[in-house]
């Protein structure tokens, strides 16, 4: 998958919008390149970040969160992080829409960095 490029502004309070379509059985990756508003790449050095996924309407769901992404650092100076999940942990989802998010903290201070809407679909084909 490719890389995103995002904007974090820690004072605006707003996460960045991503949304991703996620095959059932297959392993998830996405990667962000981030970004202050001066466009110079933002330090996630000592930073430590968490990201969960649910159901967008949770009728009848007892299942809170659907899932939990990995959250990895691939270079905390260079801005780049990525969230990811199994194949064992996509296999376990039903169809249909979630919502997700990704927070990032530094001592206290957490900010929901990205957030958006992920459609989980089966296959419909099957191998020869």
């Amino acid at each position: 998958m490719a890389s995103r490029n995002i904007t974090f502004d820690p004072d605006s309070g707003v996460a960045y919008g991503a949304n991703f379509i996620l095959n059932t059985g297959a392993n998830f990756k996405a990667d962000f390149n981030t970004y202050n508003t001066s466009s110079a790449v933002f330090n996630f050095v000592g930073w430590t970040g968490s990201s969960a996924m649910t159901k967008s309407v949770s009728i009848g769901s007892s299942s809170y969160p659907a899932a939990t992404f990995n959250v990895g650092f691939t270079s905390a100076a260079g801005g780049i992080f990525n969230i990811s999940l199994g194949s064992t942990a996509t296999r376990t989802l039903t169809e249909g829409r979630y919502v997700y998010d990704v927070l990032v903290s530094s001592g206290s201070t957490v900010y929901r960095i990205v957030s958006g809407n992920i459609l989980v679909v089966a296959g419909i084909a099957s191998a020869p």
